[in-house]
């Protein structure tokens, strides 16, 4: 034991010991039924990690360590989500670089060292190199991070989505997805994104407050005009129908008819559907190909032809769609959508289909998530996986599974239902970008150079992973990539999520691993955050449910939303994010862990900086707590007297109430008993003892050095999942080993009344009140102290140490209905 214990260098201490000891090494000897296993969500490393980071993956740390006390082995890996538009974004924005798939590999390509306001062009495999080398230096530091916040995961797993391993899982899935029948090629309408030219799928959008202006435009019809109102004139030319609510009287005898579009003079016909609002604008609506969802529905439901405008850029296509005149549409072609808005609007005016002014509004727009453009609807040729969304059998499957699920907290399965029950449509999985898991998918090339796409090339399952870019299909030559008769690679990746929701498999290394694989598989928690339910859940369910017809674990732990002072989300966006490195140095990782630990599952929970210092403080006084105790001569003999038996009892009150808490996936709950015990101990129990303890023989002096010590093991090892460093400092005063492979404390049978501890605190309260109003020491005496009440005879059993720590002269006790105490001061 130090002379003076310190707070200060512990993580770095306990952090290396517990690596160079295996401290939290996975024992994979164990049985399925005494293992614990963890689907822990592995971060986007894509800059920087965030106190929201440290709030709920401290809450799954937390649940591990009880867990590997309660006598469980803790499968805990911990993975990297390196793969995907995050990261690449974040390649552009520091080497100053886009990737050019047209371009040939360079193996002598270094970045500039200062990145110019151009991006320098380079090949794709030149990009994703750069991709590989970015993540690795932000994978090193995160790692420090959460070592330095004491995750016991074990690092020896460690597993990243861009690895040979997870590739490989992911294209095995994707390979069985495909030959079931639950992934397939469609060419169709697509949500996409033109600042990042992907394809986004629902589960990515989010609605969004956007400025807009309603024109007045008007149609030609056989009975004269007819007035439509949109916020998009410039897609007028894609226009394909207009469309009414069959009961509406005014435009019922249109129904069947045919009217013009303006400027372009394209007959279109005019037909009824129920999605039709008569109360919003005119009541008549024009279908374009296409301008939003409900365009979509409208085109597939009654059949109509596409005349696309939008390119993949987001401007206007430099050819007009079939049967529209070229000679209005040069004045769009190659704009954007802004500026052919505008344009289109000065040709209304100027041929009097203009009604009047564009009239201001603000509506809901749907935006990828992390986008900051309106998303366009462009028809792409795309890769999904049956979901439900439009198969009403395997929808009530799914839901039948998030049933099964259990839910902490419960409300969280209504955002889960909500989701899959709202579905449109299948799930997109691929994305046009470059840094990702490929499709392991060619296709043979006709004798007209045309890709057939119906007659997909496949790999082995043994050959695995693969890259359709540079890898060879069976049968062919690479000298046959890209010509007629030969072969061509699918272009695009997997997105991220069809990554990640196989975490349970690639961490549990599924069909290369088997023994592994059953020890581990299906897990017992997967922690989240709440906003992912729809995503990173509903996937990792999904797939799960199509591969092996089970559920991928058998709890979930929903975690809330870190907020800032002022009650807001923190988010990068906003300008309001906290860094975790600062808070860890300044205030101690056990300190951080502290704050972290009073959030709730499913709760939004504010970030308090005077929390920390509350952490800190905790820490500290258990370690001169500790050291009070461990300092005391004599190790202990039997508990004897009636106060260190109560104190004993109301401990094994604690025990039994923090496991009910944990067992139920509360650790909140359990850390505020236990923190209300402790600070009590050291205020109330450790000055009633004291005197009795500085003895050095004689039973009552045996007595209170065993209750003393039989406490502070107890107490260490339940504040351990959450203070584990300064408890593991302490233990190692004293004990064997490591207090984090000690066993979990189990209430001790004994004799004691809690409720003389309780008496007895409350007198010597009453006290100390006295002596603090009449502005004297705590050590001035106490001519005499008289306690009334009922609880006489409890206080009775402690009434030598209690007249010790209040300094009492004489000692009164009496009968009566309340407990009443009178201190008379010398």
């Amino acid at each position: 034991m130090p002379e003076k214990p310190t707070l200060d260098g512990l993580e770095q201490v306990w952090v290396a010991r517990w690596e160079a000891d295996g401290t939290y090494r996975f024992d994979r000897s164990k049985p399925r039924e005494q293992v614990y296993s963890i689907d822990t969500p592995p971060p986007t490393v894509s800059g920087s990690l965030h106190v929201g980071h440290v709030f709920s993956f401290t809450h799954t740390d937390i649940m591990a360590r009880y867990q590997r006390m309660t006598g469980k082995e803790v499968f805990y890996p911990i993975g990297w989500d390196d793969n995907g538009l995050p990261t690449e974004r974040r390649v552009q924005h520091v080497y100053g670089v886009r990737c050019d798939p047209s371009l040939p590999y360079d193996p002598e390509f270094v970045p500039p060292e200062k990145p110019g306001k151009r991006e320098i062009p380079i090949s794709r495999r030149n990009f994703v190199e750069l991709c590989h080398e970015l993540t690795a230096v932000d994978e090193r530091a995160f790692e420090e991070v959460w070592r330095r916040v004491g995750l016991s995961v074990d690092w020896s797993l460690l597993y990243t989505t861009i690895s040979d391993e997870a590739r490989a899982v992911s294209q095995r899935a994707f390979l069985r997805n495909l030959r079931r029948g639950e992934a397939y090629l469609a060419e169709a309408p697509t949500l996409w994104d033109v600042t990042y030219r992907t394809a986004v799928a629902q589960a990515e959008l989010e609605d969004r407050e956007h400025p807009g202006a309603f024109h007045r435009v008007s149609f030609y019809g056989e009975r004269g005009p007819v007035w439509i109102e949109t916020t998009r004139p410039e897609l007028i030319p894609a226009c394909v129908a207009l469309v009414a609510h069959p009961d509406d009287e005014r435009y019922r005898a249109l129904f069947g008819t045919t009217v013009l579009t303006p400027l372009f003079g394209v007959e279109v016909p005019v037909l009824a559907h129920h999605l039709a609002e008569p109360d919003k604008g005119s009541g008549i609506a024009m279908i374009c190909t296409f301008g939003d969802i409900t365009d979509v529905t409208w085109w597939r439901e009654l059949s109509l032809p596409t005349r696309p405008v939008i390119g993949w850029d987001g401007r206007l296509l430099p050819e007009p769609p079939e049967g529209v005149d070229a000679e209005p549409y040069k004045e769009l072609a190659g704009k954007t959508v802004h500026s052919a808005r505008e344009r289109i609007v000065e040709l209304l005016r100027a041929s009097g289909d203009l009604d009047g002014e564009p009239r201001p509004v603000s509506r809901a727009v749907k935006f990828y998530e992390r986008g900051d453009k309106p998303l366009e609807i462009v028809t792409t040729r795309q890769w999904y996986i049956r979901n439900g969304g439009r198969d009403e059998e395997l929808r009530r499957r799914l839901l039948r599974r998030g049933a099964e699920l259990r839910w902490h907290p419960p409300h969280m399965k209504v955002r889960y239902d909500n989701w899959v029950e709202g579905l449109t449509g299948d799930w997109l999985i691929s994305r046009q970008r470059f840094f990702g898991v490929p499709f392991p998918v060619w296709y043979p090339i006709d004798e007209a150079g045309q890709p057939v796409h119906d007659a997909p090339i496949l790999p082995a399952e043994d050959t695995l992973p693969v890259d359709p870019s540079s890898d060879v299909p069976p049968g062919y030559a690479e000298e046959q990539r890209g010509v007629p008769g030969g072969f061509m690679a699918d272009p695009d990746v997997m997105d991220t999520w069809a990554t990640s929701s196989l975490t349970p498999q690639i961490a549990g290394r599924w069909e290369r691993d088997d023994d592994l694989f059953r020890r581990v598989y299906p897990a017992d928690l997967r922690p989240q955050s709440h906003e992912i339910i729809r995503t990173w859940l509903f996937a990792t369910v999904t797939r799960s449910h199509l591969e092996s017809d089970r559920l991928p674990w058998s709890d979930v732990a929903i975690s809330g939303w870190i907020l800032d002072p002022d009650r807001k989300k923190m988010s990068k966006s906003k300008g309001n994010v906290v860094t975790p490195l600062n808070l860890l140095e300044q205030h101690g990782s056990d300190a951080v862990r502290y704050w972290a630990a009073g959030g709730r599952y499913g709760v939004d929970f504010a970030f308090e900086p005077g929390q920390l210092k509350i952490g800190r403080r905790l820490a500290i006084k258990i370690l001169n707590a500790s050291r009070f105790v461990l300092g005391l001569a004599g190790d202990g003999g039997e508990v004897s007297e009636p106060l260190d038996r109560s104190v004993l009892a109301a401990l094994a009150g604690v025990v039994r109430e923090a496991t009910e808490a944990f067992d139920a996936y509360d650790h909140s709950r359990a850390l505020e008993v236990v923190e209300r015990f402790f600070w009590a101990f050291c205020d109330d129990y450790l000055e009633l003892v004291k005197a009795r303890a500085y003895e050095e023989s004689g039973p009552g002096a045996g007595s209170a050095h065993a209750a003393l010590r039989q406490a502070l093991d107890v107490l260490l090892r339940l504040f351990a999942p959450f203070l584990p460093f300064v408890t593991e400092e302490v233990w190692s005063w004293w004990r064997e080993g490591s207090v984090h492979r000690a066993p979990w404390p189990v209430p001790e049978p004994g004799d004691g009344n809690p409720a003389v501890l309780t008496v007895a605190s409350e007198v010597l309260g009453r006290v100390r009140k006295a002596k603090s109003e009449a502005k004297l020491s705590m050590r001035a005496e106490v001519a005499r102290l008289t306690v009334t009440g009922p609880e006489a005879e409890l206080v009775r059993q402690a009434q030598d140490d209690l007249c010790a720590a209040g300094n009492v002269e004489e000692f009164v006790l009496g009968h009566g209905d309340e407990l009443a105490v009178e201190v008379h001061l010398g």
